[in-house]
C-alpha cells in the first residue's frame, strides 16, 4: 500500500524513505524501492543492518534488517534485505486525536530547525495530547527525523492559540509534489498551553458528534 519506511543505518541518525516492494518468502528477502539513488542509499549499504520504522494508522511498527544490498536493474533499482526475525508493534497515540478544520487556516509558525535564518509556516493537519500532524509545503528545505521545531507559534482557530515546542517523531512524502507530512511529539508543554489544547480538542470532537448526529459526517 505504500506506506512510508524510514530506514537509519547502523551507527547514524539521518534516515532514508522509502516503500516495500516486494517480499519473497521462499527466499527469505524483502525488497525496498531504490528511487532515492546509489549516493542516498550508500550508506545503508555499507552499514549492512539498519533500523525500519512505519506506520499503520495508530500503530507503529519496528524492526532490524540485515544483509543490505544494493541490485541495480535496467528500469529500476532495488535495496534488498533479510526478511527480519522480529517484528515490533507499539501503540502510536495513547490520546485521541482530531483533526483541524482547514477553514480556520490552522499552522504553526516558527523557524526551521535546520536554517534558523528561515522562517516557516506548516498547516496543522491534526492535533492530540500527545502530539500533532504538520504538512511541509514542497517549496520549504526538509526537516529532519528527529529535528526540534523550538517555540512555534500554533493558531489552531482565533482562540485556540499557544507556544510549544515539537520534536519530529517520523516523517513521510505526500505524493505527486505536495510536499511531506510530519508527525511530531509535543515537548515540555506549558499549563496553559495544555488547557487550550484540550479546549481545542474537546469543542473539536463534541463538534464531531453532532456532525453525525445530523449525518453529515
Amino acid at each position: 500500500s505504500s506506506v512510508p519506511v524510514n530506514l537509519t543505518p547502523a551507527g547514524a541518525e539521518d534516515a532514508v524513505c522509502t516503500t516495500l516492494w516486494a517480499i519473497d518468502s521462499a527466499a527469505n528477502r524483502l525488497s525496498f524501492c531504490a528511487a532515492e539513488g546509489a549516493d542516498t542509499l550508500q550508506p545503508l549499504v555499507n552499514a549492512g543492518r539498519a533500523m525500519a520504522v512505519c506506520y499503520l494508522e495508530s500503530i507503529k511498527l519496528q524492526f532490524q534488517l540485515g544483509g543490505l544490498t544494493l541490485v541495480k536493474g535496467a528500469r529500476a533499482s532495488a535495496l534488498m534485505a533479510t526478511l527480519p526475525a522480529h517484528l515490533y508493534r507499539f501503540q502510536r497515540r495513547g490520546a485521541f486525536r482530531v483533526r483541524t478544520d482547514p477553514r480556520q487556516s490552522p499552522r504553526a509558525l516558527g523557524r526551521h530547525p535546520g536554517l534558523p535564518a528561515l522562517s516557516v509556516a506548516l498547516r496543522v493537519l491534526d492535533v492530540s495530547e500527545g502530539g500533532c500532524g504538520l504538512h511541509v509545503p514542497p517549496e520549504t528545505p526538509a526537516i529532519r527525523l528527529g529535528s526540534v521545531l523550538q517555540q512555534m507559534r500554533f493558531e489552531l482557530d482565533t482562540e485556540a492559540r499557544f507556544a510549544a515546542t515539537v520534536t519530529v517523531r517520523h516523517q513521510s512524502e505526500i505524493r505527486g509534489g505536495g510536499g511531506g507530512r510530519l508527525g511530531g511529539e509535543w515537548e515540555g508543554l506549558e499549563p496553559p498551553a495544555q488547557r487550550t489544547l484540550r479546549r481545542y480538542i474537546e469543542m473539536m470532537q463534541r463538534r464531531r458528534r453532532l456532525l453525525s448526529l445530523s449525518g453529515n459526517a
